[in-house]
């Protein structure tokens, strides 16, 4: 029995390889024809990796050999059972070991005349780990800031509009907006803010009454949401930047009546045309963005996104990235978001996800594809499946009695024995499995299996690829190492 309860997990598809200098290596030699790579692998893995070498594209080609160790499953072999057992041939530049032996490496390191590098943990993957595509691109960079809302301040403790505030923050906040409740003054804003100036966190007050503003501004708030005809007249007595916005949503006549007023008082400001939800004027407030960067070409625009995500009834993720990449063509500096609602909850980390994506595609010129999968949460980037020859041939092959978990071509398969069992419905396979296995499976080992069938069938409902003892990947709400 190995380690897994029921079998070796097959290899991940969605792995990305070391980023480390001879892998980099590698992959350069090999699409520039100087490379000739000698690959380990097991008995069961070998001719699927020759068809894999067979199949490469031309510029892939080189001079590639294999070794096949005398064990059935390559990820059974630790380094130090593979390291006496290696033969390296003349003229080889590179080792590459299969994607799962991630143990310490010293004992082949100790005896290796060439570099060595561990491959993707799926050999079907080769051919896209080779190309240097899923090294993971440089994301650091961004321009669009995050302004993240805390609804109905004054309602709230004040230790949980830190806690809030502290999460918004970790997920991307740039600034934390304190949300204040129309129609009463809040005198205790001041100490709400204080309390997270102190903390080191940049502050803007959400209110049209401008005591509470003041209190606010006083307090360490520097940005004002937001400001119009009927509060424009204190603005200049705050010192702080505003956001402009119109008295109503369609009177552009009132927002740049408020922009001159305050641009002639040297009031520091930001346009926000106001974003209407889907229904109520979506197309339109999109127009007027689109407007106020041809009427001000250098003056800062923020956009409040929340008015579309929390809504409408659909994920984030995607109305997030599609609007952020509206702002970044615009050079729309800024965005005002909130995650109140359940399916908007992570719209600040989405952003600021988004913004990322969205500055590399505009500064490149080149299409948001391939760049990140931290946005692709309820299905996956690409799948990696075999064919349906290949599962009847891989079901032939194993003959030991470990269970492998395939979710393939529209179906849950187990293999295991030299059994082949198929289906939709987990626990009919789990039924069949017990009926012909002899001795039956224990409560431990049916247990195991049910839950990644479970995880097998769930995978093929939402489109994700399937690997046996790992987790499904779910973008930037993966919880991490």
């Amino acid at each position: 029995m190995s380690r897994h309860p029921h079998g070796v997990p097959p290899a991940d598809a969605n792995a990305h390889p070391e980023r480390d200098a001879a892998t980099r290596a590698l992959q350069v030699a090999v699409q520039s024809g100087q490379a000739r790579p000698h690959l380990i692998t097991g008995k069961l893995a070998e001719r699927a990796l020759r068809d894999v070498l067979d199949s490469l594209p031309d510029h892939l080609r080189c001079g590639w050999t294999i070794q096949v160790m005398p064990i059935t499953v390559a990820a059974l072999m630790p380094p130090r059972w593979i390291a006496p057992r290696l033969a390296i041939p003349i003229g080889a530049t590179h080792l590459v070991l299969p994607g799962y032996c991630d143990g310490d490496l010293t004992p082949i390191l100790e005896q290796c005349p060439v570099p060595v590098v561990v491959g993707p943990r799926d050999l079907r993957d080769l051919p896209y780990w080779l190309t240097g595509r899923s090294m993971t691109p440089n994301l650091d960079q961004y321009s669009i800031e995050i302004i993240a809302e805390i609804n109905h301040c004054p309602r709230l403790p004040v230790p949980e509009i830190i806690r809030q505030a502290s999460e918004l923050i970790a997920a991307g906040a740039d600034v934390i907006d304190v949300g204040c409740d129309p129609g009463n003054t809040w005198r205790a804003i001041g100490t709400v803010v204080g309390e997270l100036v102190g903390r080191g966190m940049r502050v803007s007050v959400d209110s049209f009454d401008p005591e509470e503003v003041a209190l606010a501004c006083a307090a360490g708030a520097e940005l004002i949401l937001s400001v119009n005809s009927s509060n424009r007249s204190a603005a200049r007595d705050w010192g702080k930047e505003v956001v402009v916005v119109p008295d109503r949503p369609h009177d552009w006549q009132s927002l740049e009546e408020s922009v001159d007023i305050l641009s002639s008082q040297n009031v520091p400001l930001r346009i926000d045309p106001v974003l209407e939800p889907i229904g109520l004027g979506f197309a339109q407030s999109l127009q007027r963005y689109f407007r106020a960067r041809q009427i001000w070409p250098d003056m800062p625009i923020m956009m409040g996104i929340g008015n579309v995500t929390e809504l409408t009834d659909v994920d984030s993720a995607g109305v997030n990235m599609l609007l952020i990449g509206i702002c970044q063509e615009l050079a729309i500096g800024s965005v005002l978001t909130t995650q109140v609602v359940n399916w908007a909850r992570s719209s600040v980390a989405e952003c600021n996800a988004a913004r990322r994506i969205a500055y590399r595609a505009v500064q490149s010129g080149i299409p948001a594809k391939r760049v990140s999968d931290q946005l692709v949460v309820l299905r996956d980037s690409r799948l990696v499946q075999f064919s349906s020859e290949e599962l009847p041939r891989l079901a032939e092959q194993i003959r030991d009695h470990n269970l492998r978990v395939f979710a393939e071509q529209g179906e849950l398969h187990v293999l295991g024995g030299g059994h082949h069992w198929r289906g939709l419905d987990p626990f009919a396979i789990l039924a069949a499995i017990q009926e012909e296995l002899r001795p039956a499976l224990d409560a431990a080992h049916a247990f195991y299996l049910g839950f990644e069938l479970a995880k097998a069938k769930l995978a093929l409902q939402l489109g994700k690829q399937y690997i046996q003892d790992q987790p499904l990947r779910w973008g930037h709400l993966d919880p991490g190492p």
